[in-house]
Order: C-alpha cells, then structure tokens, then sequence
C-alpha cells in the first residue's frame, strides 16, 4: 500500500466515475505488495522469482552485517594490537565504566561456581567499600551474567579466550543491528536495495553511528541493536495485510526485543519516554487504531515489569516517568470517549485539553510514586535537565559533572558536515520534509474527517486515510524526529538517531513517495520509468561512495598503532602485587574501575552514578582535588574505608576543560570558593582557608605526613595509605568537618 497522488486527483473527481474506495484501497496494496517486501512470500507468493530474489536481499542483509561486525573487530585490532599485548594492558583498554562492566564477567568467570558467581553478585561488597549491594538490582549486568555462563558451558576453552568471546559477542550485535535497520528500510521502501544503501550508509559513517570499537562494553552498544529490532518489529506490525497469526508473532517480538533493551542499559526509561510519546501522537491524529495503540503500550508495561522482576523489584522503572505517562495516557484515553468527535477545530480544542490532563495526571502519578518508594536514583538525570536549559541552580555538582562533559552537550555542527559528505544528509533532510509534509497534510485530514455516521461512512473514511499515508511510514517519520531533537539537545544520543537516519534516507531514495512526486511535477510519470529510477538512483549512489569512500576504507584498515600506557601499567602492577587484597581504593571514578577489573580490590566509588549515597560518596571522595584541609580530607577517607587513595596529575592540573568545568572547579563552585585562574567569579564566592589538597599533600609538610604516607608515584600517579591512627587533636578538629 503506497501513497499515489494519481489515486488522491481521482478522488476530487465526480463520484458517478469513482471507482469504489475499498477496490482503489486493495489496488494500492497489490501494486505494494508487488513490491519484494521481506514477507512477501508470507502472503502466499511462492513464485521462483520472488523466492530467489527475497533469498538474495535477506542474504545481501547478512552479509552487509558481517562486513560492519568484521569492520569494527579489525579496527579495534589495529588500534590496539590488541591480540600481541599483555593482559593486564587489555583490561586497561576497557576504560571507564566499560572496565567496570567488564570486571563482572571476569568475576563470574573466576568463580568456583555459577552458584557461587551469582550469590556474589548478588551480595557485592567489593563495589562500593563498606556496603552490600545486589548489582544485579542496581546495574544492568545480565548480559555479563548470560555470557559468562554461556563460556562456562560451551567447548570453547581451549581455543578461545574469554576477552575475545566477550568482544567479538559485542561486535556481533553490529552485524545485527546493521540488519535491523536493513530490514526496516526493505520494509518501508519495498525494495531491498534500500536495506544496502541503508547498510553501506551505516558503515561509512561509523565515526557517528557507533562507537563500539572503542568503548565495547558500553550498556548502549548492547541496547541499541535490540532497539533497532524493536523498530523493525513495530514498522512490520503496522503494515497492512497481515493475518492473525503474524500480528501475534509480530506483538511477542516486539515484546522480546523491547524486553532485551531494557535490560541492557540503565536509561532504558527515558528512551521509551520518547517512543511512547511518539504512539501517542499518532494516536491523537486518528493514525492507529485503538488495539494498535494499546497493544504497543502494553508492550512496552510488559517489557519494563518484565526487568522489575529480574533486577529484583528496583524502584527506579516504577517511579518512571514512561511508566506513569501510559497509565495516564490509557486511562485519560479511556474515560474521554467523545475525544476524536467534531470539528477541526473542536478536535484541536479537545485535543489541547487532553494533552494538559495527560501530562498532569503523568506528573501526579510519577511524583506519588517516587513519594511512596522513597526513591531518589535518578534525581540527577533531573537536575542535569533542568541545568542544561536553564531552569534551575547550576552550581550543582552533579548537574554540572554531566553538563561540562561534550557528549551530554549539544550536537556539534561538525557531525552534519560528516553526515553530508557521505551524501546521507541530503536525501535525508528531503525526505523528512516531504514525508513531514504529507504527514502533516493527512493529519489535518484525519482530523477533519467526521467520525459520526454509519459504519460504511466510518469504513470508508479509514480506508481514505490508509490511502493518503501509511501508519508504518507515520510512525518512523516521527521516530526519526523525536529522536533527531534528542540528538540535537544531547550528544550522546546522537547514536540513536544516525542509524534509523540511514534507514529514513534510504527510503527517501528507494520509495515511491519522493519520485512519484517529483515525475508528477515533471507531467512523466510512469509504471516503467518510476521502477527504472527507483532502481537506478540508488545503485548510482552506492557506486559513487564505493569510488569516493572505498579507498580510505582501505587506508584506514592499514593504519597500525599500539596500546601505550606504560604509567597506568605501572600502577595496576604495583597495586597487584604491594597492597593487601582487601584494600580499599579512593580516586577518581574513572580510575577506580579499572583498578577494580584489574586488581579486584575494594572501590570506595564507581562510573555507575545511578544512586544518590553514591553520588553523595564521590562527591566527598573528590574533595581531595578540592580546597580542603588534610584533617577534612583524612575524615572523609576514613569514613568511606579508603586504605588508599590515588591522585592524578591528570585531574589535579587538568587543562581540558575550560574554566568553570575542570572538575577542581566544579569542586570549588560546589564549595563556595573561588575558582582557580583568571576569570570572573560569582560576588557570593569566598577565598578558600586551605590550599589544595591534592597539591599541597606533595609537599610532605608535617600537617599531612602525619595522616598519609607515599607509597607509589610516576609521572602521572601518586598512591597515598592512609594511616589508621592519628593525633587526638586532629581527630577533634576534624570532626565538625566530616559531617559536612
């Protein structure tokens, strides 16, 4: 079923020469399905033809897929030479909260049992020093969990090791993530050409699609593939023609792949947020029907109670804002019965009212829930929103650790020039335009259209509607909207966007839509031409970027470096081999997950920030790159356990950031004092009393060698221990300041 303005003139004609809408509906639908849809052969097509042809896309989808995944695992290969350096300069390559991650798997790995590996996790007091945590409720690590299991029980010991079954299960889900969005240009566009532009758009642009190869244990890199899928699985569901059997299997996957999704990364919620936003546009513009509306709600309860279970009851999806949207959304939805009735403009009035009760109703629910669990996990996601457009106090040191980082800012203006040079951007921003256009248009239509009278009139009517734009193609243009505003607001969320991005352009240059439009306007549009341009347009495009890209694949392929970090070794080393195994470690959080998978010692602090006395501990731990004294800074580290703590030059010094971000300025602000450097300062800033700490402890006056001892330094780190006794008279006068 595809738009035809030819069908859209007739329609303005007298009724005495109309043909009947169901008949014009059903021959829209069979010049579609004339089309080499994916499930083409579903409906009952067994025709040689079509079997070849539908074998050879699904097989040019898997291996467009295996290119992407053997492209990433050679890239990250030659960065590192990953298979020629020691271990220990492996676990170090997993920087950050990957390395965190990461460690988890080695942990079940190392344990005597898979018994034995799950009750640790569940009962962890090695992640955060003097506390018991079940990270399984608080971390999305069941991908770690599933994997290590799996290791245990395949007969893959001997000749693989575990990093590279870790990374090459990482750098698989590329492979499907790149036929997920294959599957889903096939789908729209009806021609599996635009599933290998799609694919080939995907890899070319890998700079802005993925950063797998460098941060491969990142909850995204496992969450987005699934996302992908569940995009396919809606795009199918919301085609015409499908039986009741394939409506069911299309709900369970739907199902399935939004249920792998959350679980996989922590900010599932917010995602879904959006895409429930997204079924509730189209749901007030008359472009789904009620079941469709309800089932892709419920779907997404199910899928987020679903991980409520398995991560033991966390309070953090309950108190959800998507959660409380849908309640709201469906119970708002269900006590308006007369919502889609009158005129346009009543429609809108209504329409306007119904929104204000949804959102109000939202907030209400959200803020009793949250009243009722006591919870207050993700009160920083808040903050940073509020800091971010200026809606509340920014000198919140949580709020500002997001905001002074580039991926949470805004989208540079660079990443559009990529875009364009890869001839994506183009077709791209033309598609979204016209499809918007015509979404728009047919909006204004559904809204008008008087929903009264008798059950043909109200057939008919949604008939006309399927005619003038198809509720699959409705919901990806608004998917790739909503989630291009994203983008452009964060960064970071750019990486759920490019790629259904590839997928939307594809279709632009495969699809009816933009050259049956443009061949009208030209007055030559025909069967024969229409196909003829369909089909050459895109393997032009494809042949271009094979002459212009394929050349610098190549070069970047050759291009060999080395891991070198002989500093971060050096310490990993000594911690490994000098200090007890039950040493507790206080440092930045970036370091102490790789401390933890390289050394498994105690952490005072983690990357994983989704829990506010975690947040508050770091934010206390990182005094010691603050104005503080030794006393203050000796309380804090004693009260968190700390036996050790690490300075880095690298954040003592730092000069990345400019001023106002580095984090001994977020400290400051935090703190009341005036910021180092020239620059202005805000009028209720104070001078600090004391130097700072992570300065001032190099001196070895008495005030701080009576509290720590050096016990390691190279040109990057200084490891102090910190002393288990001390002076009456410092204890006293430091008290007062630990509470603080």
């Amino acid at each position: 079923m595809c738009f035809s303005m030819t069908a859209l003139r007739q329609r303005k004609g007298s009724k005495g020469k109309e043909p009947p809408l169901g008949a014009e509906v059903q021959s829209q639908q069979s010049n579609c399905c004339s089309d080499h849809h994916p499930e083409k052969i579903l409906h009952g097509d067994w025709s040689w033809g079509a079997i070849i042809w539908t074998s050879l896309g699904w097989s040019v989808s898997v291996g467009l897929g295996l290119l992407c995944c053997i492209y990433m695992a050679t890239l990250h290969e030659n960065d590192l030479w990953f298979s020629n350096i020691k271990e220990v300069e492996r676990e170090i390559s997993f920087r950050t909260e990957c390395g965190l991650y990461y460690s988890y798997f080695k942990q079940m790995l190392q344990a005597p049992s898979i018994q034995q590996g799950l009750s640790d996790l569940i009962h962890d007091n090695l992640t955060e020093s003097k506390r018991t945590i079940n990270l399984l409720q608080r971390m999305n690590i069941y991908q770690e969990v599933f994997l290590s299991v799996l290791y245990r029980l395949l007969p893959i010991q001997s000749y693989l090791e575990p990093v590279y079954f870790y990374i090459y299960t990482v750098f698989s889900l590329q492979a499907v993530y790149v036929i997920a969005l294959y599957l889903t240009a096939w789908l729209l566009s009806g021609s599996w050409l635009a599933g290998t532009l799609t694919g080939v758009w995907y890899i070319l642009n890998r700079v802005d699609t993925t950063r797998v190869e460098f941060t491969i244990s990142l909850r995204e890199n496992w969450s987005l593939p699934f996302l992908a899928l569940q995009v396919t699985a809606i795009t199918c569901y919301l085609r015409p023609q499908l039986t009741a059997l394939q409506q069911k299997v299309m709900v369970w996957l739907m199902y399935v792949t939004t249920f792998c999704f959350c679980l996989t990364w922590q900010f599932n919620q917010f995602i879904l947020l959006v895409q429930a936003l997204i079924i509730y546009t189209l749901d007030c513009v008359d472009f789904l029907t009620s079941a469709q509306v309800t089932t892709l709600y419920l779907v997404q309860v199910s899928g987020l109670l679903s991980v409520w279970l398995l991560q033991f009851c966390n309070s953090m999806i309950l108190g959800s804002l998507v959660l409380s949207f849908i309640v709201a959304a469906l119970f708002i939805r269900h006590c308006q019965s007369g919502l889609k009735t009158g005129s346009l403009l009543v429609r809108l009035g209504k329409l306007l009212l119904h929104s204000a009760m949804v959102l109000l109703l939202t907030f209400t629910i959200n803020y009793l829930a949250k009243t009722a669990l006591q919870l207050r996990s993700d009160e920083h996601i808040f903050k940073f929103i509020k800091s971010k457009f200026a809606l509340g106090p920014t000198r919140d040191f949580d709020a500002n650790l997001y905001l002074c980082e580039e991926a949470f800012g805004l989208l540079p203006l660079d990443t559009l020039e990529r875009l364009a040079g890869t001839l994506l951007l183009y077709p791209y921003i033309l598609t979204l335009l016209l499809l918007s256009g015509m979404l728009a248009v047919a909006a204004l239509q559904n809204m008008s259209r008087p929903k009264g009278g008798s059950a043909e009139e109200r057939k008919g009517a949604g008939e006309a509607r399927a005619v003038a734009f198809r509720p699959d193609v409705a919901y990806n243009v608004l998917h790739t909207l909503f989630y291009g505003l994203l983008a452009f607001s964060t960064m970071r969320m750019k990486y759920i966007w490019t790629g259904h991005m590839c997928a939307v352009a594809a279709y632009g240059v495969c699809g009816r839509e933009l050259w049956t439009l443009l061949l009208n306007t030209l007055r030559c549009n025909s069967r024969v031409l229409l196909r003829l341009v369909r089909y050459a347009v895109p393997l032009a495009v494809i042949g271009c970027l094979y002459y212009k890209f394929w050349p610098k694949l190549m070069e970047e392929l050759s291009e060999l470096r080395e891991f070198y970090d002989p500093d971060t070794v050096e310490l990993m080393t000594w911690i490994s081999t000098k200090t007890p195994k039950q040493a507790v470690f206080a440092g930045s959080m970036q370091l102490l997950a790789g401390i933890k998978l390289c050394t498994g010692r105690v952490l005072t602090n983690h990357p994983h920030y989704e829990d506010k006395d975690l947040r508050e501990r770091t934010r206390q731990v990182y005094q010691v790159y603050a104005r503080r004294s030794p006393e203050e800074v000796y309380s804090i580290l004693r009260a968190a356990g700390a036996d050790y703590v690490v300075l880095e030059n690298s954040i003592c010094y730092e000069r990345r950031h400019r001023r106002g971000c580095r984090l001994r300025d977020l400290l400051d602000l935090a703190n009341g004092h005036i910021m180092d450097g020239p620059g202005e300062n805000d009028p209720d800033l104070v001078s600090a009393s004391h130097p700072r700490f992570c300065e001032a402890i190099k001196t070895d006056t008495a005030a701080y060698a009576s509290l720590f001892t050096r016990t390691f330094q190279n040109k990057t780190f200084h490891v102090y221990r910190v002393k288990k006794k001390r002076k009456k008279s410092a204890r006293s006068s430091s008290e007062p300041s630990a509470a603080q």
